[in-house]
């Protein structure tokens, strides 16, 4: 098994981007309602971690067929450690509450693209 940091110094010196976010996978550990009641305060925390800087993506999951809402969450943070990123996700009113449970993991983005567009005019943005 290769250290974290040897691959990311890898990744690097081969050109790739290297850049080190953080995904909690959120699960569901308590009633539907739970849940629900959790809600107002996890998107207000999202918020203002979003305008703080630290998230940098977030939204449900499908399950594994595509059709259905599965309950599963994906959250992605932009935090200076791991420890820091269990942090954020430690104080989400939604894992705090115990209404769901989460994996955190370090996700080093090598490659991609994203597609934002604009409208001075019109104020229209998107991203794809």
């Amino acid at each position: 098994m290769v250290a974290w940091t040897d691959y990311k110094s890898e990744a690097k010196s081969r050109g790739a981007l290297a850049l080190e976010l953080y995904v909690a996978l959120s699960t569901p550990a308590k009633t539907p309602q739970d849940v629900k009641a959790a809600l107002p305060d996890h998107l207000a925390y999202q918020a203002d971690l979003e305008r703080a800087g630290a998230l940098a993506f977030a939204g449900p999951m499908s399950d594994e067929s595509g059709d259905h809402m599965q309950g599963m969450g994906m959250i992605i943070y932009r935090a200076d450690s791991l420890a820091a990123a269990q942090v954020l996700a430690e104080n989400d009113p939604m894992h705090k509450s115990g209404a769901r449970s989460f994996v955190l993991r370090r996700w080093m983005i090598n490659e991609g693209s994203l597609n934002l567009s604009i409208g001075l005019s019109t104020a229209h943005v998107s991203l794809t």
